[in-house]
């Protein structure tokens, strides 16, 4: 049963049109169940049609329509639920349909086909002889309806798109703000460095071919290089050199023309040695040796793209473009060139993923979580992406893309009126000073990002400097980077965050495989684990900041006392070998621990004994409260800061920091939406950290309101039983203060 199942399924998907799926389908299981008619009804603007059969009349396809209140698979489509009858004549909704030819057919044998609480259609089989089908047949027919939901979704959907006969709407979860117009630039994801063999027909093309894909990412990583010695990173810079010095022919550019020389072609060739070497290299007993396979995936799958997908980032400065891809990564957004993305679209991905989180830094409208929209064959085709609601657009009239013209240039005079004011401190009408913080560390030049409406850096993420090496980064390496980001904020404070990788953040040298990641090793347990590595950082950190006293520390992912205890442990340990080895005058940075596991809310008063302040991370401190992955699209609609328990669980976290006498602020997602930064207000927390983009933005609302007023609303709120009738009540706030244009 599993097997047939599979194979149907895979059938379907595999089709290339709708039609076809759909005709394989009831021909497939019709023979898999041994019966005499199977037919699939396609609901179409709130009418079932008939889209094929295998023993009713053919030339009723397309013209047996009913709509849902007629019928017995008008019935099942109402119901939602499978329906059995051993002679459907005598049930009362039985109906009818002279074109088809169905009057000799009496077991009847339904099931809707749901795809995410929304019905696509109804799966039919019937017989001659009146019976009822066995609880095996109708168990076949339901699961077989649940596996197809998926796969008719997408072909339908692509079908749609491609009738070009109106606008087709696609919807994901909005993950940075903003309209963007352009065509769509498609990308299909990650490369796999595993491709299968094929021999070359050509064995001269092949190697031009090779050739070809060589020199295009040679000159890429070049580009690169240079990019980030002009930013002088140059780390990162010698990163992308060492790569291009394998594409020589002494090195595995060699190999690799060899290979196809063989007789393999130009992508078996590129596999085959990469995967040899590869293996070779992770057996290496010497550590650095080992880290060489990373540069050896890398190198294969960037030369594999171009073979595969060439060119697909070599466009026209002038022509920005849409970027629609599984999942967006960071080495994909780096190397992007900022002029030419306009908006981002991915399938996978959840609205706090890394991916998201980049976007919103970068400046980038983006939705996430848009299912099969890689399946609907967008590239090229013109779109727009409101994703400030999550909706994207294609092929849209020349009136809706004028409209969307109009919405840019007015949003575009908004943020230069923000812009205007972003000197100002951020001070209520009712005099209440709130201190603004950037979390900076995802784009690689440091001292941009720090802005001059900032009072400091709130978070500096530290792993994103570990993500873009080939290798773990040296004790000068990281100095030299902590350095920059230190003289940067100019004498104001800057909260650095020790090493905080795993979940969806995970280093391609140091691959961490587990099944529930965001539950796993990540975080302070995996510096606790790792000694060796938490010392390096701490003493890079400690001798950055030198005697200056802009430095704070923070632990991630701390979940019990003994870790803080632990980490406080290996921080005396390189502060007094600095002060004795190094700097006499060396000062000792406050520490923080990040609250993100809800255990750790009730442990605040021995929190407080122990360290100096805390710094709320809603986007994990939410995934936990909820028990939500925020990077599964299955999943994302539960994902929701605004959900009354998140809000009272984050003012009981002020209420007992203060009690305790700890310093707070929020440094999450959450302090950088204008619903959530009011929110915060209300509840008394003054420390907000949040992306340079929303910066300007929550600096000029916040000096239009008053906090008086913000905690009468946020009265309010809390008798609220969802996040979505939060969001309509603040909503309503902004509006009677003129200010609703804010949400975008």
């Amino acid at each position: 049963m599993l097997n047939t199942l599979r194979d149907i399924t895979q059938s379907v998907a595999s089709a290339h049109t709708l039609e076809l799926a759909l005709e394989s389908l009831v021909g497939q299981t019709k023979a898999a169940m041994e019966t005499e008619c199977c037919s699939i009804y396609i609901l179409e603007q709130q009418q079932l049609v008939l889209s094929a059969t295998d023993g009713l009349e053919k030339s009723a396809v397309g013209r047996v329509k009913m709509p849902l209140s007629e019928g017995l698979v008008g019935l099942v489509a109402q119901r939602e639920e499978a329906i059995n009858l051993a002679d459907a004549h005598l049930h009362p909704r039985f109906k009818l349909f002279p074109e088809a030819n169905e009057d000799e057919y009496r077991a009847f044998l339904a099931a809707p086909i749901i795809y995410q609480k929304q019905l696509l259609g109804v799966i039919v089989v019937q017989q001659a002889k009146a019976r009822q089908f066995n609880e095996g047949e109708e168990a076949f027919l339901m699961t077989l309806a649940a596996q197809l939901a998926m796969a008719i979704r997408g072909l339908k959907r692509r079908a749609e798109v491609h009738s070009l006969d109106h606008q087709v709407l696609f919807t994901g979860t909005s993950a940075s703000t903003g309209v963007a117009i352009a065509h769509a630039l498609v990308i299909g994801g990650e490369i796999s460095l595993e491709q299968p063999e094929a021999c070359a027909t050509d064995v001269d093309a092949e190697v031009n071919r090779l050739r070809l894909a060589m020199g295009r990412s040679r000159d890429a990583l070049t580009a690169l290089a240079q990019k980030f010695e002009n930013d002088h990173d140059d780390e990162l810079s010698s990163i992308f050199t060492s790569l291009q010095s394998l594409l020589e022919d002494a090195s595995l550019g060699g190999e690799y023309q060899r290979e196809v020389l063989a007789g393999w072609s130009a992508e078996t060739a590129v596999s085959r040695v990469s995967l040899r070497y590869v293996a070779q290299f992770e057996t290496m007993e010497d550590a650095y040796l080992r880290e060489r396979a990373s540069d050896i995936r890398d190198l294969g799958q960037r030369v594999l793209r171009q073979l595969i997908e060439p060119g697909r980032m070599m466009l026209d400065p002038d022509k920005p473009v849409i970027l629609v891809t599984r999942e967006a990564d960071t080495s994909m957004l780096a190397e992007f060139p900022r002029q030419k993305l306009a908006g981002i679209v991915t399938e996978a991905g959840g609205v706090n993923s890394h991916a998201a989180i980049l976007a919103r830094a970068l400046g980038v409208p983006a939705i996430m979580g848009v299912e099969q929209v890689l399946q609907a064959n967008l590239d090229k085709q013109l779109l727009v992406l409101n994703a400030s609601r999550g909706i994207l657009m294609v092929s849209p009239s020349p009136t809706v893309v004028d409209e969307y013209r109009n919405l840019i240039s007015a949003q575009k005079a908004l943020d230069r009126q923000y812009a205007e004011e972003l000197k100002e401190p951020a001070l209520t009408l009712d005099g209440h000073r709130i201190h603004l913080y950037l979390n900076a560390g995802l784009m690689s030049g440091v001292s941009s990002e720090i802005a001059d409406g900032a009072d400091g850096v709130g978070l500096y993420r530290t792993e994103i400097p570990f993500m873009l090496q080939q290798r773990f980064p040296s004790e000068s390496e990281q100095i030299k980077v902590y350095r920059s980001v230190l003289q940067s904020a100019a004498g104001r404070p800057v909260v650095m965050r020790t090493l905080d990788v795993g979940g969806d953040k995970p280093l391609p040298y140091f691959p961490i495989s587990e099944e529930n990641p965001f539950l796993g090793w990540r975080g302070i347990r995996l510096s606790l684990d790792h000694p060796e590595l938490f010392l390096v950082q701490l003493r890079a950190m400690l001798q950055a900041a030198g005697d200056t006293d802009n430095l704070k520390i923070l632990l991630p992912m701390v979940s019990s006392l003994d870790e803080i205890d632990e980490a406080l442990l290996y921080l005396d340990q390189a502060f007094s070998e600095l002060r004795a080895d190094v700097n006499p005058s060396l000062a000792r940075p406050p520490v923080g621990v990040m609250l993100e596991v809800p255990a750790l809310l009730y442990q605040l008063r021995e929190v407080a004994q122990r360290v100096e302040f805390v710094s709320v991370g809603s986007n994990d401190l939410t995934q936990y409260l909820l028990a939500v992955d925020r990077n599964n699209p299955r999943v994302s609609s539960l994902y929701d800061s605004y959900h009354p328990g998140v809000l009272r669980a984050l003012q009981l976290a002020l209420q007992e920091c203060r009690q305790h006498k700890l310093d707070v602020s929020v440094c999450g997602e959450l302090a950088g939406e204008p619903m959530g930064a009011l929110l915060l207000v209300a509840m008394g927390y003054d420390e907000l950290s949040m992306n340079q983009g929303s910066l300007a933005k929550i600096n000029y609302l916040l000096r239009r309101v008053e906090r008086s007023e913000l905690e009468q609303l946020l009265a309010l709120v809390m008798q609220m039983s969802n996040g979505q009738d939060v969001r309509e009540l603040v909503r309503e706030y902004l509006d009677t203060r003129e200010l609703s244009s804010i949400l975008g």
